[in-house]
């Protein structure tokens, strides 16, 4: 005989727990499940062990899906500014890092033992370590079959995220549920990545690894251009850093990515009007702007001498060297894949949810949530608050 619950949630993550939660604290009967041993891992390993639980700016705008404005209630109805609340009650300290981000000062752990506890004020009961082996819809609801018996409930919630970071535990498990209720899935894919180039192609920027710096990175045509200025990493194949971590969400695969390494100066000009004044070399003259190292193998690149006086080049070269720095045209060959993506880019197609409620609209009872959704956020906090948000509008719709 299994044993019954108003909702069932699979997968103890930032969702998850959040929706536990909040329908528990209404005095629902609620179980948490989940497969993993250790609670909320990648809560645990997020910002560095520090967690960029929110970010003060978080709005629809910070967000891809292909219905844009589906996010709309749930981050109206729970703000980055309610989760910070809720951070202030608990006591934990943070502060803000860059463009709204906000970081704990101690640890992650703050953040999970937070919802942890506010799970317990609901009185959430919790089966982890717990395979699932089959959900079945029935006449009641639903029946969730697992490695520790059988468990009803009259309301189903899939919070077990996407396929990102593999190594702690990801799943496709939320496709699988969608694919047996017969839910349109957005193809997913890597986001917020590394990306790759072709190991020939990169070959000349392999000692630049380990240099970073502020660039504009964009990516798409004029109608469709994606732009941000963050910061660029080199490394020995290919691009990271926050700049491409936030453009690959965007790049789509054979289309170029443009890097301004020098967002405020136009060096083409700047280095033609110079021609009678700079007594530098180039390479010295460029190392006022970036890196010593990146100036030196960029001259390489372009084939001019890092001791050639600017003075002595025309100005046909000093343009064409200006021009690929202000306008570096790269095509990456791909990412480094789920097992560096921060997130999964697609998921459950919000046109079969509820954007009030995220209940299938079709299908009465069962929900999805968080990364599961093809709802992706910028980098910087925008995906945590995405949780908070759908978890809580999840929670709030749960009845007896």
């Amino acid at each position: 005989m299994s044993q019954h619950y108003d909702a069932i949630v699979i997968g103890a993550g930032a969702a998850g727990m959040m929706c536990a939660s909040v329908a528990g604290q209404r005095g629902k009967s609620v179980l948490l499940i989940d497969h993993a041993a250790k609670l909320a891992e990648k809560i645990r390993i997020s910002g560095g062990g520090r967690c960029n639980f929110t970010n003060l700016q978080a709005g629809p705008a910070n967000y891809l899906s292909e219905n844009p404005h589906f996010c709309k209630s749930a981050l109206s109805r729970y703000t980055a500014q309610d989760f910070l609340n809720l951070v202030k009650k608990y006591r934990i300290a943070y502060h803000e890092k860059h463009k709204g981000q906000l970081f704990c000062d101690d640890s992650a752990e703050d953040i999970i033992r937070m919802l942890k506890s506010e799970c317990d004020l609901g009185k959430v009961q919790w089966r982890m370590p717990c395979q699932v082996k089959e959900v079945q819809r029935t006449d009641a609801g639903y029946q969730v079959l697992t490695e520790q018996g059988i468990f009803s409930a009259a309301q189903l919630v899939i919070a077990t995220g996407g396929l990102s970071i593999p190594k702690i535990g990801a799943t496709d498990f939320s496709y699988q549920i969608a694919r047996q209720f017969d839910l349109k899935i957005v193809e997913p894919r890597p986001a917020l990545v590394p990306l790759t180039f072709d190991p020939k192609a990169w070959e000349p920027f392999v000692p630049m690894a380990g240099i970073s710096l502020e660039v504009d990175i964009a990516t798409g045509d004029k109608k469709n251009k994606t732009i941000f200025r963050e910061d660029l990493l080199f490394t020995h194949r290919g691009l990271s850093g926050p700049a491409v971590l936030q453009i690959s969400s965007f790049w789509q695969p054979g289309e170029a990515i443009t890097v301004n390494l020098l967002p405020d100066v136009d060096l083409a000009e700047e280095l033609i009007a110079g021609k009678g004044t700079i007594k530098k070399n180039i390479a010295n003259h460029l190392a006022t702007y970036v890196p010593a190292r990146l100036a030196e193998g960029l001259l390489a690149a372009n084939g001019i001498a890092g001791d050639a006086k600017i003075a002595d080049l025309t100005d046909k070269r000093l343009r064409q060297l200006g021009d690929n720095m202000n306008r570096w045209q790269l095509i990456p060959n791909g990412s480094e894949g789920y097992r560096k993506a921060e997130v999964t880019r697609g998921g459950v197609d919000t046109r079969e949810l509820s954007q009030q409620s995220m209940m299938v609209k079709n299908c009465p009872g069962l929900y999805f949530i968080g990364e599961s959704v093809d709802v992706t956020g910028w980098l910087g906090g925008y995906n945590f608050q995405w949780a908070w948000s759908s978890g809580f509008a999840a929670g709030s719709a749960i009845e007896s």
